[in-house]
């Protein structure tokens, strides 16, 4: 088996950290752009995709700043979403960490920017 490699993702998103936070850690929100489906049970997710089911965890939040998903049935893999705000211009952004096989960056990238297109759509960003 490889190892996967962490791969970074960062999106200027134009709304406050607290919609954006919303979208990212609810049923309802990552319903809206993530998953066809989203079930909750406690801190555990289950996204259905196509009626194929993932289930992650969700393993660490800090409102309006952070939250991260842990795979259950994937070792030492999850995906993770920052929100940062410039404090300058006030722009907030929306980074997206994820683990990837090395042959498959791109698929991966690619998947990320049609999903935070739609997440973007929907916040009217």
């Amino acid at each position: 088996m490889t190892d996967k490699i962490k791969i970074q993702l960062e999106y200027v998103i134009n709304c406050s950290p607290k919609v954006l936070y919303n979208r990212l850690s609810t049923a309802s929100g990552l319903s809206e752009w993530f998953a066809e489906d989203v079930r909750v049970r406690g801190k555990k997710f289950t996204f259905i995709w196509e009626g194929a089911e993932q289930t992650a965890e969700m393993t660490l939040h800090k409102e309006n700043r952070l939250v991260r998903y842990a795979w259950v049935d994937e070792e030492d893999t999850y995906f993770e979403f920052r929100i940062t705000q410039d404090e300058l211009t006030g722009d907030v952004s929306l980074i997206v960490i994820d683990f990837t096989e090395e042959d498959e960056q791109d698929e991966t990238r690619e998947l990320w920017n049609t999903q935070v297109a739609d997440l973007k759509h929907i916040l009217g960003s």
